[in-house]
């Protein structure tokens, strides 16, 4: 396959472009380096000379958009703005990158006859609803701006499916961690954040008291659900939703206890560091747990990492990336 991946350099974008050139696909990466990192794709790019490619350049500019879609035949469509609050604080960027920037991408391959558009949704997008577990059909109102946007591209992606007879499949990602995953910034998440706290005998600092629960979902899962997506020939999968996750509900304090368990492995002073705890933070919704019911009956999902068994993963990761 010719695969071009958008946002290529970034967490899950590597590891998906890492994924397919390992299997010999074609792959071309579009970042801007916005939020990817160079050192993501490089070692990538010097390890698959004749089957890899980057495109520097910005979903933002439609032109970038048709030049990195010729010759592909499949999109992964990872490249985004991600973080809750960065989306509060700056709303129309965000906009920008994930509506604009979407729009940008599904009609370049649109028009360059792209067979199967695949792109990465948010569990955000379930918002105030109530219901446990989160089942694609049914969603609430959106809580904040980064919700609102990646809600608009799952319904432009199926009015294009309706008007233009174009392939498409949303993936609503669940908290996805692993490798690569970036612990540095304002808007970093939470497993590497933390984890970069204890690895340098911080405390972490919980928003809340911990209780809030999340579907954390390790990378393999994810690139599992990608690869599905990609190849499926079952009709009735196409111009579909999926929750994209393990099944699975950890909170906060659980986190930090597996956290400190595995980490101390390597450092046992971690094993004493106790968290330290915030207010919760705007725009946060209390609990996520996904049904992953229609992923295995439509696709075949069948995910081989629980979050501990992930956590693991990482944790090792990290110890050897990190220090």
């Amino acid at each position: 396959m010719n695969v071009l991946v958008t946002g290529g350099a970034g967490f899950i974008g590597s590891n998906l472009c890492e994924h397919l050139l390992a299997n010999g696909h074609t792959v071309r990466c579009l970042d801007n380096f916005a939020t990817g990192k160079p050192e993501n794709i490089f070692p990538l790019l010097e390890k698959y000379p004749e089957t890899f490619t980057l495109q520097v350049g910005d979903i933002r500019n439609l032109d970038d958009c048709r030049k990195a879609v010729e010759g592909m035949e499949y999109v992964l469509h990872e490249a985004a703005l991600g973080s809750v609050p960065r989306s509060i604080k700056d709303p129309i960027t965000t906009n920008d990158v994930n509506i604009g920037g979407f729009m940008n991408m599904i009609v370049a391959s649109r028009d360059a006859g792209i067979k199967r558009f695949v792109f990465a949704a948010s569990s955000s997008t379930y918002g105030d609803s109530k219901s446990l577990p989160k089942v694609e059909d049914v969603i609430g109102k959106p809580l904040s701006p980064y919700a609102i946007t990646k809600y608009v591209d799952e319904l432009y992606a199926d009015v294009f499916a309706r008007t233009y007879q174009f392939e498409y499949i949303g993936l609503r990602y669940f908290n996805v961690f692993g490798r690569r995953q970036d612990p540095f910034g304002a808007y970093a998440a939470v497993i590497p954040l933390f984890v970069k706290k204890f690895m340098a005998h911080e405390a972490p600092n919980i928003n809340g008291d911990g209780e809030y629960s999340r579907d954390f979902t390790y990378i393999d899962n994810v690139i599992q659900m990608n690869m599905l997506a990609l190849t499926t020939e079952n009709p009735d999968a196409v111009n579909q939703i999926y929750n994209t996750a393990f099944g699975e509900r950890t909170t906060l304090n659980q986190l930090v206890q597996y956290l400190k368990e595995y980490l101390s492995d390597f450092d046992p002073e971690i094993a004493k560091i106790e968290p330290t705890h915030g207010p919760n933070r705007a725009g946060d919704i209390p609990h996520s747990l996904a049904c992953v019911d229609k992923a295995k009956k439509l696709l075949g999902y069948d995910p081989k990492y629980s979050m501990k068994d992930g956590l693991k993963e990482a944790v090792k990761w990290y110890w050897n990336n990190l220090k």
